[in-house]
């Protein structure tokens, strides 16, 4: 590839500015061919979808890029910009309509996923990460639970949190401590949780406990789902962690002393814990991939306007060969990424087989994410290693994506699973 073409595609790519299309919003070209693909397969964003994406976008632009270097020193929870996400109509867009939500899709929700990420993954995942402790509600939770901790959307920016993780068993479903012992019309709940985001700002969490006292009761019937007030007496919510990254998300280790919980705050019946948590995994993971999609967009737009303005041996670095072949690989990467995430939404919303697709969005752009970030940093030479400058935060906050929600490699052992399964039938 001659300098001059390497040079005008990479100019092609920067005027885009802001963002390159995510779907197929540029006009349609003509072509000679007939073709019925539309009918049943397209690329092309609803207006309603649209319209979302402009208002998220424009909200990311204005209100999260100026800010997020401060939220990332500071560590601050970023309430107010929470806040203007929920005046927005940017945030717990999920919630049927009848609880007062948006009742919009998980499509739609990796929509504002991206376009906040692009900003700020830590902003991105204190606004998203509420799925977490939500979703088991809408798939498992019955009318009087959904009215009481989700009806209140319409009004307040709704908080909750997902207590799964513990120090010593995230992965290892198996291995979970947290217990829960019936006594008449209550539950007493012992034990810790870590690294639990939205942890210190909850007003209610979702809690996976054992109510099964057999070590040897099998995982599907072991454990139960509990809805716990954050206030309820017993619930101690442990420092705020300093993480590598995404730091003004607020992580924090949650411990249950003889909390009581009410029998009718558990979800969907005793021992159907794990199921409505793999679940729920299903519906929640492809957002959090969409805000890796969107840190992987913002590292390849940095890198490449600072390839086109930074000039060595008398020409931008842009056109020398090895930038060039570089930046290439990073769109390449960030397309397939934001096409893995969409089909997994996609089959989320329609209710087909989703575990599959679903895993292989989150390990691929989580992994995605942190490869573009880090040659981003390589094409910024040494200023990509200086805190003055994006792309040494971008680096830092997408190597989460690898280990929260199903680390890279549980992702790649429910792959295989579900790949190898479909040849024993």
């Amino acid at each position: 590839m001659s300098a001059l073409r390497a040079r005008k595609i990479l100019q092609h790519i920067s005027w885009c500015g802001w963002r390159t299309p995510t779907l197929s919003t540029v006009p349609h070209a003509t072509t000679p061919f007939s073709s019925s693909a539309g009918q049943g397969c397209s690329f092309e964003l609803t207006e309603q979808q649209k319209a979302l994406q402009a208002t998220a976008r424009k909200f990311a632009q204005d209100e999260v890029v100026p800010v997020a270097a401060l939220y990332d020193k500071t560590g601050k929870y970023p309430t107010p910009i929470i806040k203007r996400a929920w005046e927005l109509g940017l945030m717990n867009v999920y919630i049927p309509k009848h609880l007062g939500g948006r009742g919009l899709g998980i499509f739609d929700t990796c929509i504002i996923s991206e376009e906040i990420g692009y900003g700020c993954t830590g902003i991105q995942t204190a606004i998203i990460a509420n799925v977490l402790g939500q979703v088991p509600l809408l798939l498992a939770g019955n009318e009087a639970q959904q009215k009481k901790y989700l009806g209140g959307s319409a009004n307040e920016p709704l908080i909750s949190a997902f207590c799964y993780t513990e120090l010593g068993a995230g992965s290892d479903v198996a291995g979970l401590k947290t217990r829960a012992e019936k006594k008449g019309n209550e539950y007493i709940i012992n034990g810790q949780k870590m690294w639990i985001t939205n942890g210190g700002e909850a007003k209610w969490y979702c809690v996976m406990a054992r109510t099964d006292p057999d070590p040897k009761a099998g995982k599907g019937k072991a454990f139960t789902l509990f809805i716990v007030d954050a206030n309820t007496p017993g619930v101690q919510v442990g420092r705020k962690e300093l993480n590598m990254g995404q730091r003004c998300s607020d992580t924090r280790g949650i411990t249950f002393e003889d909390v009581r919980v009410p029998a009718e705050n558990v979800l969907l019946g005793e021992g159907s814990g794990f199921k409505v948590s793999m679940d729920t995994f299903d519906y929640t993971r492809p957002a959090i991939s969409a805000g890796a999609v969107g840190l992987a967009q913002r590292a390849l737009d940095e890198a490449t306007k600072y390839s086109l303005v930074r000039n060595t041996f008398g020409k931008p670095i842009a056109e020398h060969q090895a930038i060039a072949f570089l930046l290439a690989e990073m769109a390449m990467k960030v397309e397939l990424a934001r096409l893995a995430c969409q089909r997994a939404a996609w089959e989320v919303d329609t209710g087909t087989r989703k575990t599959y697709y679903v895993s292989i969005a989150k390990a691929f752009t989580g992994d995605v994410a942190h490869e573009v970030a880090s040659d981003a940093v390589l094409i910024f030479g040494g200023k990509g290693f200086n805190t003055e400058y994006p792309v040494e935060k971008l680096l830092r906050d997408a190597k989460i994506y690898q280990i929260y929600e199903g680390t890279a490699q549980i992702q790649r052992l429910i792959i295989a699973r579900e790949h190898i399964g479909k040849y024993k039938v």
